[in-house]
């Protein structure tokens, strides 16, 4: 079970049940509660919006216990950096990251290119890959959270970036069995805008269930796929770069609102800040 999971601003905390609603921060022992009932029906989780303070963090591991683990990048400086990690949590019952643990810096030659569709710069915030084992199987997971920046257009090249990385990799991972997904926030507006076909111009494939599904609280649930498609889980489902051995089972949100604070009458802005204005998106693999 692969999860994806932008956690709002995932930083301190305030140690009480329920913190008030004049209160700093927001987030409260009871909503990381519901965050971490939430992570530990998966496998591994990739986490984005992880920020310099880690109290959050810390109190979140402890509540899953000594069985699961985490790995995670320092945070990235800069204004479009936001102060941000990107982390995997993963239970150590069920996998153990096997060897790698990386960040992509693309290549000079990529820099050098000339053209509007040219990457003229690194990622604003550095892609996160972790290589991982379950029973005999292995893969590796590239996750990232894409600068929204100032236009929508400014997305595209590190979009376009990311799926030629990913195609570039997958073909040579291929060669070793290993098999290669990305997931993560990657800001994408609405299904087949600009941004989706940057982000699946060399092959990425979502999982047609993950299609329908919104991404957000705040999403309208009549048009999910038309409105906020921010975060995917894909991967190659043809050609050299295809998955090789993790068959997709089932792929879907979960849509905690619901479940939360039932007996505080709280909008969906003040749930956001106690655990997340996204949706975690998962997909069932199946294991040799």
């Amino acid at each position: 079970m692969i999860a994806t999971w932008n956690l709002r601003a995932f930083a301190s905390l305030t140690r009480k049940l329920t913190a008030s609603p004049s209160g700093e921060p927001k987030r409260d022992l009871r909503g990381l509660r519901a965050i971490g009932n939430i992570v530990s029906r998966f496998d591994v989780v990739a986490v984005q919006e992880v920020k310099g303070d880690l109290r959050a963090l810390r109190d979140l591991l402890r509540f899953l216990g000594n069985n699961w683990g985490f790995l995670m990048t320092d945070v990235t400086a800069g204004k479009a950096g936001n102060d941000e990690r990107i982390a995997f949590l993963f239970d150590l019952t069920r996998l153990k990251p096997s060897r790698l643990a990386c960040e992509l810096v693309v290549p000079q030659e990529w820099l050098d290119e000339i053209g509007q569709e040219s990457l003229k710069r690194q990622f604003a915030r550095t892609p996160y890959a972790v290589s991982f084992v379950a029973r005999e199987t292995m893969f590796i997971l590239v996750t990232t959270h894409i600068n929204y920046g100032d236009k929508a257009a400014a997305r595209t090249l590190e979009l376009r970036a990311i799926a030629r990385w990913m195609s570039d990799w997958a073909k040579q991972a291929n060669e070793w069995h290993h098999n290669l997904l990305t997931l993560g926030d990657f800001n994408i507006d609405r299904a087949d805008d600009p941004l989706w076909k940057a982000f699946t111009s060399t092959g990425l494939t979502v999982p047609a269930p993950l299609r329908q599904v919104p991404r957000t609280v705040f999403s309208e649930p009549a048009k999910p796929d038309l409105d906020k498609f921010y975060d995917q889980i894909a991967w190659f489902e043809g050609g050299d770069a295809k998955l090789l051995n993790m068959p997709c089972r089932s792929a879907g949100n979960f849509d905690f609102v619901p479940h939360v604070y039932k007996n505080i009458a709280l909008t969906k802005a003040n749930i956001s800040y106690r655990i997340s204005d996204h949706y975690p998106l998962w997909v069932e693999f199946g294991v040799a």
